[in-house]
């Protein structure tokens, strides 16, 4: 029994040696096909896991973080208050700040900001101007366009065209965009601009 159990551990010694030999160990040298496989690049193949190293998927992805690219160009921050739309509004518009809603039904940022917009236009009656401009559909852009046209807004609704769900802020008198926002349901960014803008 007990030599028995000496025979088990020789054999047991003897393949872990064995095993962790070839795992450890270079191929031979005397081994022929290695050789030739080695010896002659034409017959080489590249290595299918160096070669997912060289284009991981996942190093792709930290390279070109698309949470990175967000926070670059964050939807709810305000754009640069250096943009204009070109020219003044039309003279309806003078005298107020403007605020441009683009809008359509389908537009869940939209649903987002709903309270929030009329929340302001209950703040700012009488002093501030609010103009939707819908591009739900073929039949809504054209009106929109229309307005727009009226308006002196038709380059802005051509560049922002969609931007559903985007609030903007403009000087009648310049044209310039005072800040603009989008899927941005913090009151407090608008009335910050708004009353800076009325204050004037």
């Amino acid at each position: 029994m007990k030599a028995q159990h000496i025979a088990t551990l020789a054999v047991i010694s003897l393949l872990s040696t064995v095993a962790i030999s070839s795992c450890s160990s270079s191929p031979s040298a005397t081994t022929p096909a290695t050789n030739t496989v080695a010896s002659n690049a034409a017959e080489v193949k590249p290595n299918p896991f160096a070669a997912k190293d060289k284009t991981n998927p996942c190093a792709a992805k930290d390279k070109a973080n698309p949470c990175a690219a967000k926070d670059k160009a964050n939807p709810c921050a305000a754009k640069a208050a250096s943009t204009s739309i070109g020219e003044p509004l039309a003279q309806k518009l003078q005298g107020k700040p403007v605020v441009v809603d683009v809008y359509a039904t389908w537009c869940p940022a939209c649903k987002n900001i709903a309270p929030t917009i009329s929340d302001l236009k209950k703040e700012y009656e009488g002093k501030v101007e609010f103009v939707v401009l819908d591009v739900s559909d073929k039949s809504t852009t054209a009106a929109a366009e229309a307005t727009a046209k009226e308006l002196g807004l038709s380059k802005f609704l051509a560049e922002n065209k969609t931007q559903t769900g985007s609030l903007t802020i403009i000087d009648p008198a310049t044209g310039k965009v005072l800040a603009q926002y989008r899927n941005n349901a913090d009151k407090a960014a608008y009335t910050q601009v708004l009353d800076k803008a009325l204050a004037r």
